[in-house]
């Protein structure tokens, strides 16, 4: 920082510059010290930065203040109240407040004569198009594409009957917990208790409890296939179809021979899960017989042709957009297209003749694609593989089904990998090493057991030959020169660089950056840790430090993959995205109906590629919170049992912890930790005693109890029996407590939770953590 000069009060615009210049680095009293200020100017000073942070200019972390992050120029927003001069103002409905600060404001610019659907209101939320503040400093501006949903005047809930008729309305949703309603008798509709039930509000009033009316009775918790159900109604996913898009589906034809190319003799084959019910994708490899790519392939890629009878403006066009794409549960799915679409016309089953785009590509002996080309075909799929059974006929053990094509169709396909596996390792991507966890239902829809799938060659030949697809449709539209929708993902920030490099200096792991951000240098320290114990806990810490991907009509690059370009264009039956990029190679090579319009622009998909990044983060919800449930329900009978875990988060509220056995989620509370006060090591993601130095971290392997189970919320609670670990000084290294005292509960903590014992500590805990930001329960994942 400069030395304190005597100078004139800085203007706004130079205290927003310094801050600029040194973001998430200065405080107030480093701009003081700065512009050499006194103590009589720091009040002004306050009031001026008072202004900026309200207008959204600038951001406060703790005591640190910075430049918001930038708004792209169409986001979703919230509408959640107005200023001073009347006027509507608006947050970024998807917003990092733990590495961005408070999200932006935007002062939303209402017509007098609003075009219809654009008529917002507070609590609304809608599509904005926004402009950057103007040189001076100021909030975002912005105006009003679209109305996506207004404010909610039902409540999701269960209901509890009471003595006389009528009942309560115990909400789901954890930001309700504790407002319960209350519901007449004549109001109930046959609710009975335990029943899963939306409510309309009736009245609300300023003392005692609001009153409500059932409008729709859901099911019952009795049985857990209502479990879905909550997350279903709690996140407004689209269930029922238009009775037009229903219309049009049924009045669908199969594609024929007009038009395509005919390459029904040619054996692709479908490789999926086993439980699948749709199969949209097929491949098929065979050595190239030009002599001038000696030891290339040629590899076939093809998807279902949904633009064909998924026409743009068509009432299932507008259906599939506001669902964005297919949400799946354990017991279900909610398609993003009626199954006469998905599982019939466009399933790519064995044996009859679908509509397909397919992409060839020429490999070369270095696994680099040469070339590739784009044709609108009618194939007939050769089988239906599940991943096991593929991999199984590799291995040497063929059934009846992959015996007669190992030799003709799936060595060749192995071959083939193993050539792309080439250019994939050169290419280097983000090889994160996570596993996911699968929840197998009973016939009633009960939890049987929790798996950990195998990844397999077979995972991975898939997995490669989609990315080598995507890739291809993307170069192909920017060779023409058409507006597409990309998937992107955006390199860490510095601040979450930052943070990585503090904590792998506790584990003394070298992450020296030089020069560009590479996914290169996160897999040189997840080498490092591969097979150690500290490999899920590095593993979990490069995840959290990485950006979310999602969809854009301005290309920015995949980081995860190391590529350029990309885009998704493998799966148009449950991704509206690749029905977009499908549309418009489709009007790029002149390939016949269902096209992208003229009229689509950049500007135009902006606003489409917003809305399907919301509806991908609403459907990744609530999968998650329906896994939750379930877990909580399978639980529910086991209070007082012990489990085996892993601390998979770290905040001032306490530990969460994820079992081994389940994957499933739950709260160790900070004040059952022990007798002392616990410190926030934001550094080390770890707590650690005041007095005893006893650490609890990230990744660490713990022992818990199960103390409570609340199967509606989806969310458990543990006592830890485990020991924490003591942590030295200087270089940090840790080691197991040596009394041999397991944590003990705080004994005062009953009677104030949270507080701790010793007046000292408490202190001491306050000034120590005050203005850090803690860590959320789940970390930000990025998909391909």
């Amino acid at each position: 920082m400069a030395k304190q000069r005597e100078q004139s009060f800085p203007s706004r615009e130079t205290i927003l510059a310094f801050v600029r210049a040194h973001p998430g680095k200065v405080g107030t009293r480093e701009i003081a010290r700065e512009f050499g200020l006194k103590n009589a100017d720091r009040v002004e000073l306050k009031r001026i930065l008072r202004e900026l942070a309200d207008e959204g200019s600038i951001a406060k972390q703790g005591k640190k203040i910075h430049e918001p992050a930038a708004l792209p120029p169409t986001v979703m927003a919230d509408i959640t109240g107005r200023d001073s001069d009347g006027e509507l103002i608006a947050t970024p409905t998807e917003w990092d407040e733990e590495q961005s600060g408070a999200p932006p404001k935007i002062r939303i610019h209402v017509p007098r004569r609003p075009q219809p659907g654009t008529a917002a209101g507070v609590g609304d939320r809608a599509l904005l198009r926004v402009e950057k503040p103007d040189a001076e400093g100021g909030a975002y501006s912005g105006r009003v594409i679209k109305v996506v949903d207004h404010a909610k005047t039902r409540v999701l809930g269960i209901f509890r009957s009471v003595p006389g008729g009528g009942g309560r309305l115990v909400p789901v949703d954890k930001k309700q917990a504790g407002r319960e309603l209350n519901i007449a008798k004549a109001d109930s509709g046959g609710a009975e208790d335990g029943d899963l039930v939306s409510v309309d509000l009736v009245r609300s009033r300023g003392f005692g409890l609001a009153s409500g009316k059932v409008k729709e009775r859901l099911g019952s918790l009795a049985s857990e296939k209502a479990v879905s159900l909550i997350a279903i109604h709690a996140h407004e996913i689209p269930q029922a179809f238009s009775p037009a898009a229903l219309r049009e589906a049924e009045q669908a034809k199969p594609a024929t021979l007009a038009g395509r190319e005919d390459w029904r003799d040619v054996p692709l084959v479908t490789i999926d899960p086993p439980d699948a019910k749709d199969h949209d994708d097929a491949v098929h490899a065979e050595a190239d017989p030009d002599p001038n790519n000696k030891g290339g392939t040629i590899l076939n890629v093809a998807i279902a042709d949904v633009a064909f009878y998924v026409r743009p403006g068509s009432a299932l066009d507008r259906d599939a957009l506001t669902r964005g794409n297919s949400v799946y549960f354990p017991d279900r799915v909610v398609p993003m297209l009626p199954e006469r679409i998905s599982n019939d016309l466009c399933s790519l089953v064995p044996g009859e003749p679908r509509g397909a785009l397919a992409v060839r590509m020429v490999i070369g002996a270095d696994g680099r694609k040469r070339s590739h080309s784009f044709h609108r075909i009618l194939m007939r799929s050769a089988a239906k593989l599940s991943y096991a059974q593929a991999q199984a006929a590799i291995d040497g053990r063929p059934d009846d089904t992959t015996g007669p094509l190992l030799a003709s169709v799936l060595k060749p396909l192995y071959a083939a990998y193993a050539t792309v596996k080439l250019a994939r390792d050169e290419r280097d991507p983000l090889d994160l090493d996570l596993p996911e966890r699968k929840i197998l239902l009973k016939p009633d829809g009960t939890v049987d057991r929790v798996v950990v799938p195998e990844r397999l060659d077979a995972h991975k030949l898939i997995e490669e030959f989609m990315i080598l697809a995507n890739v291809a449709a993307a170069e192909m539209l920017e060779r023409k020169a058409l507006p597409l929708i990309y998937r992107v993902h955006d390199e860490p920030t510095l601040e979450k660089v930052h943070n990585l490099q503090e904590f792998l200096k506790t584990l003394d792991l070298p992450f020296a950056k030089s020069g560009a951000l590479r996914p290169a240098l996160f897999n040189r320290v997840l080498a490092q840790v591969k097979g150690h114990d500290s490999e899920l806990l590095v593993n979990e810490v490069v995840l959290r430090s990485q950006a979310q991907a999602e969809y854009s009509a301005e290309n920015y690059g995949h980081f995860g993959l190391n590529l350029r370009r990309y885009a998704h264009f493998t799966s148009p039956i449950r991704r509206y995205a690749d029905l977009v990029v499908h549309r418009a190679l489709i009007r790029a090579l002149g390939l016949g109906e269902g096209a992208l319009p003229q009229t689509e622009t950049v500007e135009t998909l902006s606003e489409v590629a917003a809305q399907i990044s919301v509806t991908e983060r609403r459907a990744m919800k609530a999968e998650r919170e329906t896994a939750d449930r379930l877990i909580a329900h399978f639980l529910a009978d086991r209070i007082g049992s012990t489990f085996q875990g892993r601390i998979s988060g770290v905040t001032r509220a306490g530990l969460f912890v994820k079992l081994t056995d389940t994957g499933a989620d739950g709260l160790i509370p900070i004040r059952t930790l022990g007798s002392e006060y616990f410190n926030y090591d934001e550094a080390r993601h770890a707590l650690v005693g005041s007095r005893s130095g006893a650490m609890h971290r990230l990744g660490d392997v713990v022992d818990v109890r199960l103390v409570e189970a609340a199967p509606v919320a989806g969310a458990l609670r543990f006592e830890l029996l485990s020991e924490g670990r003591v942590a030295t000084r200087g270089r940090r290294r840790e080691q197991p407590r040596g009394d041999g005292a397991k944590a003990q509960p705080n004994p005062q903590a009953k009677a104030h939770p949270g507080r701790s014992p010793r007046k000292k500590d408490r202190k001491a805990g306050k000034a120590k953590n005050k203005g850090k930001p803690g860590k959320s329960k789940k970390g930000q994942s990025w998909k391909t």
